[in-house]
């Protein structure tokens, strides 16, 4: 999957036959990133299209020394399953 970083809007995204997929964040403090939602169509759910997009994101944070707050409860689900990459989670996370 091809995952596209959209930095004007915000968002990693993923466009699909079924629609628009797309991790949506917040800059904070400068260095780190609010992973705030996550939005994928219904007929994509269950193919890896979330995942996608948070392996993106993370792939990005780590690519520019970025810290991330896993707001969002699909990224704090990832995380319980991937938690070699806790390690740039932001203090108080």
């Amino acid at each position: 999957m091809n995952v596209t970083h959209h930095p004007d809007a915000r968002r990693f995204v993923l466009e699909l036959p079924e629609g628009l997929a797309y991790l949506a964040y917040e800059p904070l403090a400068g260095d780190t990133l609010d992973l705030q939602h996550t939005i994928v169509p219904d007929e994509a759910q269950g193919r890896g299209v979330g995942t996608a997009l948070v392996e993106a994101a993370f792939e990005h944070a780590r690519s520019n020394d970025l810290r991330v707050v896993p707001s969002c409860p699909f990224v704090a689900e990832w995380l319980g399953d991937h938690p070699e990459q806790r390690d740039i989670i932001a203090s108080g996370e």
